[in-house]
């Protein structure tokens, strides 16, 4: 399915979502990536993607709840066939910097665990100050 397909076909294949700065937005992200993923006729990546957008969440509540500016964070979900792209967007500047994983620590895992089940991850400054931390998946459908 090309991408000409996409925008004829009349279906949305985009959702974002504003998050506040608290713990229960790391369930209301994998809610809304699992029931997006659904809807879209992807629920084989349901799994894998709910994982790194909780970690991706939680690293921008915990980095960014001090940053001036926007005063959320914002989840994108978008489908390109055959890639499925999930971005989270906060406030803070700080690049993110994966670490060399403890797996006794609570802490330290969460960019392994993004790049460990996706297909590539990055992430881009915003214009309007802030990050685009991102992670790209391949659907097989």
């Amino acid at each position: 399915m090309g991408f000409d397909h996409l925008l004829a076909s009349g279906k949305p294949y985009t959702t974002s979502c504003p998050l506040p700065f608290q713990a229960d937005s790391v369930k209301t992200a994998r809610d809304v990536t699992r029931s997006t993923l659904r809807r879209w006729g992807l629920s084989e990546l349901s799994d894998d993607a709910a994982l790194v957008v909780s970690e991706l969440v939680t690293n921008a509540v915990r980095y960014a709840m001090y940053a001036r500016g926007q005063q959320d964070i914002q989840l994108l979900l978008m489908r390109v066939a055959p890639h499925f792209l999930l971005a989270v967007a906060d406030p803070s500047d700080e690049i993110p910097r994966p670490k060399e994983p403890d797996f006794i620590s609570e802490n330290g895992r969460g960019l392994y665990i993004v790049e460990t089940y996706s297909q590539c991850w990055g992430w881009d400054p915003l214009a309007r100050g802030g990050k685009a931390v991102w992670a790209l998946f391949r659907a097989d459908s």
